[in-house]
């Protein structure tokens, strides 16, 4: 029971094609590419190492320029009073 000749698998081919139908092995194979791209783009994202970009420091015109930059859950209001 050697190796298959290539008459073998062309057999087979047009038995699974007869089974299955064309429309039905397309759709699997979009499936298994679309899969295939999705586990070489995670791959490519996961070898990558975080850098998060630092933000950009607002300065406002009552804190002057030497002032350091407030963290994010700061928030500076001026009040004003209704005349």
């Amino acid at each position: 029971m050697g190796s298959f000749s290539i008459w073998h698998w062309l057999v087979v081919l047009l038995i699974v094609v007869l089974v299955f139908g064309t429309k039905k092995l397309k759709n699997i194979g979009t499936d298994l590419g679309g899969a295939v791209k999705g586990f070489k783009d995670g791959m490519k994202d996961g070898s990558q190492p975080d850098t998060p970009v630092p933000p950009a420091s607002q300065v406002t015109a009552s804190q002057g320029p030497s002032a350091a930059p407030a963290d994010k859950t700061t928030i500076d209001v001026e009040a004003r009073n209704k005349s």
